[in-house]
């Protein structure tokens, strides 16, 4: 349990149904302070998992994300609000508070609720949030059991600390765009980056996995502490195999298109109809593929006959394997494949990936009913617990919309100090 936490029923903490189980989390509570994409993808794990987070948004204008669209969120009438599909899709599972802590009395706010909150996520540059006494050292010495995860570009330390870090930016410097991309000489040559924000979802999941340990931590020594996590320093730990290759040899990995610069044949391939993916990942899986091709006389060619060997003649093998696949449709060779064995499949559309019977099947697309706008699609998390399952409480918050409920369910504070609170431009509630 939270530090100063009363054991009596919390409005903010509303009780489980009987036949429902509690989330993971559910007796924990997180104040997130964070904006964009890596700390409130930390921040929606932790609540889908059932923690109470409250996202703390600056009156009037709120997360930036808000504003990222087109498309936005349309009302009942049709009509665009003020929320973008980007922010939809790292804010469930939170309670938004506007609160403008540039000023005094938005500070104290915030003293008050870290005094019962388990942990803060923040993304603020380097040093900016001692100016506001919401730093990792003001906020310890309110609450010593506080976990408190801050993410930025490069970390608190070294040359770059106090530079602004973005994900594009991360992907080029730490070395995921020097392997992604057409190779020198084929058309579309050139770095290229990840269609998605990676760098920044993968520093989210290493933050939420660095929160969990640090409460498991202090199940055992009663202490908080403070995570640093960096774009920079995540981007170079996900090189995973390419950053040992390199470590190994010597020599810096070069862009292959869609191969794979340790296994052949491991990349798309074109078909009678478009392209198809073939991921061959050992010798037994190869020779499957051979025969199923009618190419029986691959599968004992001593320049294919194992993994090493094809990766050292892969510039002979894939053009003869593609004036093979070209015969076929997608489709076909899917069907064949499956059935001996052969790891295959499509190269999906977003359309045709949430029309998959597979994708359907595991729930990954589903509604809630949001405010103004309706039942709402959202995309699901992939985490499955059979004893405390992720619950889906509520959808992506409005700006503001809990400022009120929150503040008088966990601080207590009257109507009549949050009027004067709003008065004086520390609160914002809902949009006009």
């Amino acid at each position: 349990m939270s530090a100063n936490r009363s054991s009596a029923p919390d409005a903010s903490h509303p009780p489980q149904a009987s036949d429902t189980p509690r989330g993971a989390l559910s007796h924990v509570r997180v104040l997130d302070l964070s904006r964009v994409l890596a700390g409130p993808w930390a921040g929606q794990t932790l609540g889908d998992l059932g923690a109470h987070v409250i996202k703390v948004e600056r009156p009037g204008t709120g997360d930036d994300t808000r504003l990222w669209g087109p498309p936005f969120l349309k009302d009942d009438e049709g009509n665009p609000t003020r929320d973008s599909a980007y922010y939809l899709c790292t804010n469930r599972n939170k309670q938004s508070i506007a609160v403008d802590f540039t000023q005094t009395a938005g500070q104290k706010l915030l003293h008050e609720l870290v005094k019962s909150c388990d942990i803060v996520i923040e993304n603020f540059k380097v040093g900016s949030l001692a100016h506001y006494g919401l730093d990792y050292a003001s906020l310890h010495a309110i609450n010593p059991r506080l976990i408190y995860c801050s993410i930025t570009g490069f970390g608190q330390t070294g040359p770059y600390a106090n530079r602004a870090g973005y994900d594009f930016l991360i992907q080029g410097m730490g070395g995921l765009m020097s392997v992604t991309g057409r190779p020198d000489g084929e058309p579309g040559e050139g770095p290229m980056k990840v269609g998605v924000a990676l760098t920044d979802i993968l520093t989210g999941l290493y933050a939420s996995t660095a929160i969990l340990a640090a409460l498991a931590a202090r199940e055992q020594t009663g202490r908080g502490q403070h995570i640093d996590l960096a774009l920079l320093d995540v981007g170079v730990a996900c090189l995973a195999n390419q950053g040992m290759n390199y470590l190994y040899s010597g020599k810096s990995p070069t862009r292959m298109g869609n191969a794979h610069p340790n296994t052949v044949p491991y990349q798309d391939f074109p078909t009678a109809d478009g392209y198809m993916i073939l991921a061959i990942g050992n010798d037994g899986q190869f020779s499957k593929f051979c025969h199923a091709v009618g190419k029986s006389e691959w599968a004992t060619d001593e320049r294919f006959v194992s993994n090493q060997a094809r990766v050292i003649h892969r510039d002979v093998l894939i053009p003869l394997m593609r004036q093979t696949t070209v015969m076929r449709t997608t489709r076909e060779w899917i069907e064949l494949f499956e059935q001996v064995g052969v790891p295959c499949g499509p190269i999906n559309t977003l359309a045709d990936v949430f029309a998959d019977p597979q994708v359907q099947a595991r729930g990954l697309q589903f509604t809630m009913p949001h405010p103004v706008a309706g039942d709402i699609p959202l995309v699901a998390s992939p985490i499955r617990m059979s004893d405390t399952p992720v619950q889906y409480r509520t959808t992506p918050p409005q700006l503001g919309q809990h400022t009120r409920s929150v503040l008088s369910e966990v601080l207590g504070l009257s109507e009549q100090t949050m009027n004067a609170l709003q008065q004086q431009g520390v609160l914002g509630g809902l949009p006009a």
